[in-house]
């Protein structure tokens, strides 16, 4: 079912937005790995909602708890099961929700689907659901820096038509985390928090653009055919709420280039292949060459908006609905570790697969 995600490492996240709680299923999970709370709250913080004047305003702590899985500190190699409390809920806000579809959302196609809905904060389809993936997220990440040496980042590059330069080869964790909106760019950052707190000052929103790069993953990870790492890391992305596209290397950039413009060609330096330039993004063939992989993922503005717009009611009446409760309004600050986390589930996957198959 689509609430289960990966082969050899395996999530199932559960929960709905205004329940008791949301949570993960880690099973696959070597065993002896050292891990604590302490391993997976600071990527939680840094997706928690009322971290800064230009997220939801919504005061969670996130708190993680480990409730299995683990003995001693270590992993057992059994399912990780990862619970974090709701602490403030405030459904009265989604009251005319109850028989509203609000604007694309995904109300409207769950109602459909399923003919019942959990209208509170939008239910299994809001954002609180990546709570679980960011949980499990952080262990795949501790398990590609201690055992393979790989390293996942992500950033903002664009908010709307505001766009940063940053040298992806370079891009450090602490320039990503220097400001609110987590883009490496501080001249540019600055634009953006600006743009982002207009938008809010006018009850609407902004998307933009996060790029990805996993540093140190090594020659011949990835499937063929079916399974190309580059389609798993897509299907990933594109399961984030508010994603609306997927590019890597040159992505659509490359149609303006001929062949030859657009080759990686290949050289040996210090006795191992490398290219000269990095057009595929780190992967050839749907296997990884050795190079950095680069991608980006494009959002969506938030949904929710403030403003009074045409809509219809459960029963098919045409109607008016304006957005209430507490939303982002943009979305890129707190999927930034999202990103981080759906990029390191799949490439540990694909390292446990890599090794089953070639040792």
């Amino acid at each position: 079912m689509g609430n289960t995600f990966g082969h050899l490492f395996r999530i199932t996240t559960w929960g709905e937005s205004h329940g008791g709680g949301v949570g993960v299923v880690v099973d696959g999970c070597p065993p002896r790995l050292k891990l604590s709370e302490a391993d997976i709250q600071p990527d939680l913080d840094r997706r928690r909602p009322g971290q800064s004047a230009i997220v939801t305003p919504r005061k969670e702590s996130d708190t993680v708890q480990i409730l299995s899985g683990t003995f001693e500190g270590k992993t057992l190699g059994t399912p990780i099961s990862l619970w974090v409390k709701h602490t403030d809920a405030r459904s009265e806000a989604y009251n005319e929700m109850a028989t509203k579809f609000r604007p694309s959302h995904a109300d409207y196609t769950y109602f459909a689907k399923y003919g019942i809905r959990a209208w509170p904060g939008g239910g299994r389809t809001s954002a609180r659901e990546t709570i679980g993936r960011v949980a499990a997220g952080a262990i795949a990440k501790k398990l590609l820096r201690e055992r393979f040496g790989v390293e996942v980042l992500a950033y903002v590059t664009h908010v709307q038509s505001i766009v940063a330069q940053v040298d992806s080869a370079r891009v450090k964790f602490s320039d990503i985390e220097s400001n609110i909106v987590r883009c490496p760019d501080q001249v540019v950052a600055a634009k953006m928090i600006r743009l982002i707190e207009k938008m809010r000052r006018a009850g609407d929103s902004v998307g933009g653009v996060i790029e990805g790069v996993a540093r140190g993953v090594p020659p011949g990870w990835g499937e063929p055919v079916f399974d190309r790492l580059e389609a798993d890391l897509a299907k990933a992305m594109l399961s984030l709420p508010a994603t609306k596209g997927f590019e890597i290397g040159s992505g659509f950039a490359g149609t303006l280039m001929t062949g030859r413009q657009h080759n990686d060609a290949f050289r040996m330096k210090a006795g191992k292949v490398h290219t000269l330039t990095n057009r595929s993004g780190g992967i050839q063939g749907g296997i990884s060459n050795g190079e950095p992989i680069l991608f980006r993922v494009a959002f969506k503005p938030v949904a929710t908006v403030m403003h009074e717009q045409a809509t219809v009611t459960e029963d098919l009446k045409n109607t008016t609905l304006k957005g209430r409760g507490r939303h982002d309004p943009c979305v890129l600050p707190r999927a930034v570790p999202m990103v981080e986390a759906m990029t390191a589930l799949v490439l540990v996957d694909h390292a446990m697969r890599h090794q089953a198959q070639c040792g």
